[in-house]
């Protein structure tokens, strides 16, 4: 089994997340695409969060659509903090014999280094399919000095490049501007609905 892994805050998912984790599907030929909802982000301790309830139901109205795509608990069902390394250390002990895809932004690839555990996260993934971001240049030498082996498990997806965010679309709605064409029908549908990111 080759098995894709996407996690993030998805607050809320939306059209950029879907279009990389289809292409990734396609391009490295999954068996399935798991979307790992992560509770509590630790690198958003002090930032306004939607409760993990409202999220996983967004989340749903997505994966429900795409055949292949399904949402992991892996986080959902243990304590935080929430952190990569120890998702993808679970999933592994869980998958001894299946191939491990985690799916990042060339953002979040230059930032790995930061993340915590670093060395452990990259050692029990098999492969990084990374979404190319425009204006972002990789070193990847001073990447692999950090990380060896990195280069090596690196797989760049094409036809990623739409650049929407999270943040984009909450500060838009914020500010009473268009955000549907940016958003599944039916995610648009319930936080027009449950009122979220609106100024209070």
């Amino acid at each position: 089994m080759k098995i894709g892994y996407f996690g993030g805050t998805f607050d809320p998912p939306h059209l950029g997340h879907i279009i990389l984790a289809a292409e990734a599907f396609y391009q490295l030929e999954l068996d399935s695409l798991q979307w790992i909802l992560t509770p509590f982000p630790p690198h958003k301790n002090n930032l306004p969060i939607t409760p993990v309830e409202g999220r996983l139901e967004m989340l749903k109205l997505v994966v429900d659509k795409h055949p292949g795509f399904e949402i992991s608990l892996v986080d959902l069902n243990r304590d935080p903090p929430h952190y990569a390394a120890d998702t993808v250390g679970i999933i592994r002990a869980e998958n001894p014999n299946s191939k491990l895809v985690y799916l990042i932004g060339e953002d979040s690839l230059i930032d790995l280094p930061e993340w915590y555990a670093p060395n452990r996260f990259l050692a029990n993934v098999d492969q990084l399919a990374v979404a190319l971001r425009p204006q972002v240049n990789t070193d990847l030498t001073k990447l692999e000095s950090s990380l060896p082996g990195l280069r090596e498990k690196i797989y760049y997806l094409s036809d990623t490049m739409l650049q929407i965010s999270s943040s984009f679309i909450r500060e838009r709605v914020r500010n009473n501007g268009p955000v549907s064409h940016l958003l599944d029908p039916e995610v648009y549908q319930y936080l027009d609905e449950n009122k979220l990111y609106r100024k209070t």
